[in-house]
């Protein structure tokens, strides 16, 4: 395409349906010869007398944007812009507000209202259709990337987005800084048998139900997913009771895979988990290309090394953890028993932690 052609905007929905169009106006004749001229480009149009009627069809209808006369009678073009913005769903509909007055109090009224335009009467057919094209590209656009910004969340944690978040707004990442946490580690036992056994969907869907199950603990705590190790995860929790949270989270864990709430062929899944808690540093890893915003140090891997030494579906933790949460309602830890660690000169003690 030449560069100095537009494509012209499709007034289609991505499922085909045209895009709808609200005109509010008490002339009539306005009405039609704008109607006429939409629906002519593709568009799908509802027209309304007053703005009454106007705010009732934008709640009961899907509409895409609003034509809006500033000087209809009753509930006028600027107080219906300003109904219209304090609803979720118009929040960033395109309005695009018209008057007969081209004195700088309407325009004024216009945009102070909340309108996106103004454009005066008689209506330019040519400018009218540029800039409601012009809107609704922008709208389409500010969906998609809502739509990608939700799924994206889907799989980052929420440190994460709010360190992208302030990035996008500074441009400079923040420094890497020590902070108090608890680091919670799962990994399935007898994973590899289990490989051998299942055909690799049915892996897949089984792992999948079961992670699953757990990160909808860890949120339920207060924690947040800092990654998934293989057929587990490693979640953190940051919180003043972060530790409470971690201990309850793990036993919620093990009672729903006891019970196969994981999904289909999870009751059969047998889980270890190790918990512990310490100073650790929280930043950017990695290339200008490719950033993990994660946690590392000795806290994270003593929580790595307890998960290895729990037996299937037991969950140990260190002795900072059962100093802390020993008088805790509902938690009951085992006498104390020593692991070598590889790292760790010397065996340290740790517990394993049991529902009351």
């Amino acid at each position: 395409m030449p560069p100095h052609v537009v494509e012209s905007y499709n007034p289609l929905r991505s499922h085909g349906e045209a895009k709808t169009i609200l005109i509010a106006d008490q002339d009539s004749a306005s009405r039609a010869s704008l109607s006429k001229l939409l629906e002519s480009e593709g568009y799908r149009v509802v027209q309304a007398e007053r703005g009454e009627k106007c705010l009732f069809l934008s709640m009961e209808k899907a509409i895409d944007a609003f034509l809006i006369d500033l000087d209809m009678p009753g509930l006028d073009g600027a107080d219906l812009s300003r109904r219209l913005r304090s609803m979720e769903r118009h929040k960033i509909s395109p309005i695009i507000c018209l008057t007969n007055s081209d004195d700088d109090f309407a325009v004024n009224r216009a945009f102070s209202s909340g309108a996106d335009d103004f454009l005066n009467k008689p209506i330019n057919p040519t400018i009218l259709k540029a800039r409601l094209s012009g809107h609704l590209q922008k709208l389409d656009y500010m969906q998609e990337m809502a739509r990608i910004r939700t799924n994206l969340n889907r799989y980052i944690s929420r440190r994460t987005q709010t360190m992208v978040a302030a990035y996008s707004i500074t441009g400079v990442l923040p420094t890497p800084e020590e902070q108090d946490l608890c680091v919670l580690f799962s990994d399935v036992r007898g994973f590899t048998q289990m490989s051998q056994e299942l055909e690799p969907t049915s892996l897949f869907n089984v792992l999948s139900n079961h992670l699953g199950m757990q990160v909808d603990c860890v949120y339920r705590y207060g924690g947040y997913i800092d990654k998934f190790a293989g057929d587990g995860i490693m979640a953190v929790f940051d919180s003043a009771d972060r530790v409470a949270e971690a201990c309850a989270c793990a036993l919620e864990i093990i009672e729903q895979t006891k019970q196969g709430n994981g999904g289909d062929n999870t009751e059969s899944l047998e889980l270890g988990i190790g918990i512990h808690a310490g100073t650790a540093l929280v930043g950017n890893i990695g290339s200008d290309k490719h950033l993990d915003y994660s946690v590392i140090g000795e806290t994270v891997n003593l929580a790595a090394r307890l998960c290895g030494c729990a037996e299937p579906m037991s969950i140990v933790v260190s002795e900072r953890i059962a100093g802390i949460a020993q008088h805790l309602d509902g938690l009951e830890f085992g006498h104390p028993w020593t692991v070598s660690v590889r790292g760790v000169r010397n065996p340290i003690s740790v517990y394993n932690l049991n529902r009351i």
